[in-house]
């Protein structure tokens, strides 16, 4: 059990908006962001860290042809993805998958967090590492970072995947009273484990898809509780989101788009996806009926549609 010393509230920003002004109000144990669990819980691929800036940015790559930058969400970071899209998808590409500044091994630095910092740093690291230019897929905020990346760099960018993710501003579908709850709701007697299957497994999985496979559940709570964020970090990332907005200016990226939303997003409700897509010119949209905020529940789908955009 944990008392309330053991949690981290935090606080509502006023300069937050949409999403992030809810989540900015999100309890979660200290023990998540604080504490690790250092057991060895998947095959490491590479273990190198590069400069870039002023910070050292940990990445790992797999696969061969042409590179697929991978750009994870709010808080998490390269453990957080799906093992059967890092197969399937680096059966035909390079996969340049990292930690976000200020996420899992990657520094956090004392600079003000934008989201296009965020895209200056993939940019720098696709430098470092010789790529002139790369397929990019972004998730949750890791999609707001591809969409900012590619408006101010797009030569580095060949095709765009935009997963889960908005547009941020006015335009922004909220997620419904009940999520908004479940963000604030008090976990003051929760242990990590217990907030991770009570509150935060429901917001990114369908129930069907938590009943259904337990193994893969406990799975994701062990890599969560591996390589947890700071609460600095983490209210950093979070201040970036709140100050971003694309929407008027996603008429200018040219880029080929893909946009992918699951119909049952809790998270990040799939009108937005719709938003991003009316508003990029030539976007293609696809709806995954059954799939939640990780687009996990049709992940077979999801591999195919990306193979075939891709490709």
């Amino acid at each position: 059990m944990l008392t309330s010393d053991s949690f981290i509230t935090f606080p509502q920003n006023q300069k937050l908006a949409g999403w992030g002004k809810v989540l900015s109000r999100t309890q979660i144990p200290a023990q998540v962001i604080k504490g690790a669990n250092k057991d060895s819980l998947s095959e490491v691929i590479a273990v190198p860290k590069v400069k870039v800036d002023d910070i050292q940015i940990y990445y790992e790559v797999k696969g061969e042809g042409f590179p697929l930058v991978m750009i994870m969400g709010l808080g998490r970071n390269l453990e957080s993805w799906d093992s059967r899209l890092v197969e399937g998808l680096s059966k035909k590409f390079k996969l340049v998958m990292f930690d976000n500044r200020g996420a899992g091994r990657t520094d956090i630095s004392d600079r003000e967090y934008t989201i296009r910092l965020f895209a200056e740093d993939i940019t720098d690291l696709m430098n470092t590492l010789g790529i002139s230019k790369a397929h990019i897929l972004g998730i949750s905020m890791g999609g707001m970072i591809a969409q900012e990346l590619v408006l101010n760099y797009p030569e580095k960018v060949s095709k765009l995947v935009l997963c889960s993710t908005y547009s941020g501003g006015s335009k922004t579908v909220q997620p419904s009273q009940k999520v908004s709850e479940m963000l604030t709701a008090d976990v003051s007697t929760m242990s990590p484990e217990e907030y991770y299957r009570k509150i935060y497994l429901p917001l990114v999985y369908t129930d069907d898809f938590i009943e259904e496979n337990p193994d893969f559940m406990k799975l994701h709570v062990q890599k969560s509780l591996r390589y947890p964020i700071s609460k600095a970090a983490y209210m950093r990332q979070l201040d970036a989101i709140g100050k971003f907005n694309t929407y008027e200016r996603l008429q200018q990226i040219k880029t080929p788009t893909l946009v992918l939303h699951g119909r049952k997003d809790v998270l990040v409700p799939s009108e937005n996806g719709a938003i991003l897509a009316e508003a990029i010119p030539n976007a293609k949209l696809v709806n995954l009926e059954k799939s939640a905020h990780y687009l996990a529940e049709e992940m077979r789908e999801v591999i195919n549609v990306l193979t075939e955009f891709l490709d």
